[in-house]
C-alpha cells in the first residue's frame, strides 16, 4: 500500500513510518522540514507540509492508499507567544479534522489518528484540562470524517519509550545522562506512575489497526503500569548504575508536575483489552527493551 505518515518526521511516527516500510509498504512522510540527516528517515519518501497551516489538502493526499496521522498537537508543539487553548483547538479542533476531511475526498481508504490514552483511561480528567479536552476532540472529530469507504480509527496511546535510529531525543537523552551521573539532579523519583509503551508494541499496533481495525473504533492501547520510580529505576539499571531510585514527593526536573495530568502522586493504570490487543497484534512486555536501546542509542 501507499502510506502516508503525517508527522512521519518525528519519534513516534518515524518509527511508524520505518516499521511498515519494512512490512513492504511504499511510505511516503512529512514534516514541516526534511528528515533529519543520519537517520533511516531518509530513505523513505517526503512530502514537506503543516497541518496547522492546511497544506494537506485533497489535491496533496491523492494517490495514497493509507493515511497514519501522528502530528496531533500537545503542550511541546505550542509556539512562544501563542494562546496555549487558542492555539490547541486551532491544531486539534480544527485542522486535524480537516486533513481527514481531506483524505475522505482523495479517496484515501484508511486512515489512523494517533491519539492520548488520557479520555479513555482517566475521563474524570477531562473536565479540568484543556489539554486532555483537545486530544479528546481530536479523536472524536477525525473519526467523525470517516464515510462509506474511507475508515478511521483512532489507537490512543500512553506514556512512550523508545527512540528511531539517529534520531536526537530531548526526552530520552538527559534521562540517560542522569543515570550516567552527567546531570546534578539528586537520584529520586516523584510518587505516583502510568501505564507507559514501547514505540516498537505502538508501531505494531498501528499496522493491526490498519490491516484489522474495526471504522470508528477508538482502541485503547498499552502495555506496562509502573510507578515512575519503577520506570526511572530501568535506566539506572540499563547504564550498570548501583543507584537505587527513592520515591519523593517533589517535582522532578525531568519530569516536571505539567507533564502529569493526573497530578503528582496519582496513578493511571489499566490493562488493555485482551480482544483488541490480539486483533492489533502487538507485543506487550517490551518497556524494559526499549530503555535498553535508548540507551544504547545516547549513552
Amino acid at each position: 500500500m501507499k502510506v502516508l505518515v503525517i508527522g512521519g518526521t518525528g519519534a513516534l511516527g518515524g518509527h511508524a513510518a520505518l516499521h511498515l516500510a519494512r512490512q513492504g509498504h511504499d511510505v511516503t512522510i512529512t514534516g514541516r522540514s526534511s528528515a533529519p540527516q543520519g537517520t533511516p528517515l531518509t530513505g523513505l519518501g517526503f512530502l514537506k507540509g503543516d497541518y496547522v497551516a492546511g497544506d494537506f489538502t485533497a489535491a496533496t493526499l491523492s494517490g495514497f492508499d493509507w493515511m497514519v496521522f501522528a502530528a496531533g498537537n500537545d503542550p511541546r508543539h505550542v509556539p512562544q507567544g501563542e494562546d496555549f487553548g487558542a492555539w490547541l483547538k486551532k491544531a486539534n479542533h480544527e485542522a486535524l479534522p480537516a486533513v481527514f476531511a481531506a483524505a475522505r475526498e482523495a479517496g484515501v481508504s484508511r486512515a489512523i489518528q494517533l491519539g492520548s490514552f488520557y479520555p479513555q483511561a482517566a475521563p474524570e480528567l477531562i473536565a479540568g484540562n484543556v489539554y486532555i479536552q483537545s486530544r479528546l476532540a481530536a479523536c472524536q472529530l477525525a473519526r467523525n470524517e470517516g464515510a462509506e469507504g474511507f475508515d478511521v480509527i483512532s489507537v490512543n496511546a500512553p506514556f512512550m519509550v523508545g527512540a528511531v535510529p539517529g534520531l536526537p531525543s530531548a526526552i530520552f537523552e538527559p534521562y540517560v545522562a542522569w543515570a550516567n551521573g552527567q546531570i546534578p539532579i539528586p537520584f529520586f523519583a516523584p510518587t505516583g506512575g502510568t501505564n507507559f509503551m514501547s514505540f516498537r508494541s505502538l508501531s505494531e499496533a498501528i499496522e493491526g489497526a490498519l490491516l484489522r481495525g474495526e471504522p470508528g473504533k477508538a482502541y485503547l492501547v498499552g502495555d506496562e503500569n509502573l510507578a515512575f520510580r519503577e520506570y526511572f529505576q530501568l535506566f539506572f539499571d540499563a547504564v550498570g548504575s548501583d543507584v537505587k531510585l527513592e520515591e519523593r514527593d517533589e517535582e522532578l526536573p525531568l519530569l516536571p508536575d505539567v507533564a502529569i495530568p493526573q497530578g503528582r502522586g496519582n496513578t493511571i493504570s489499566y490493562e488493555p483489552d485482551a480482544g483488541e490487543t490480539a486483533l492489533l497484534g502487538y507485543r506487550r512486555g517490551d518497556v524494559a527493551a526499549a530503555v535498553a536501546e535508548i540507551v544504547a542509542q545516547y549513552g
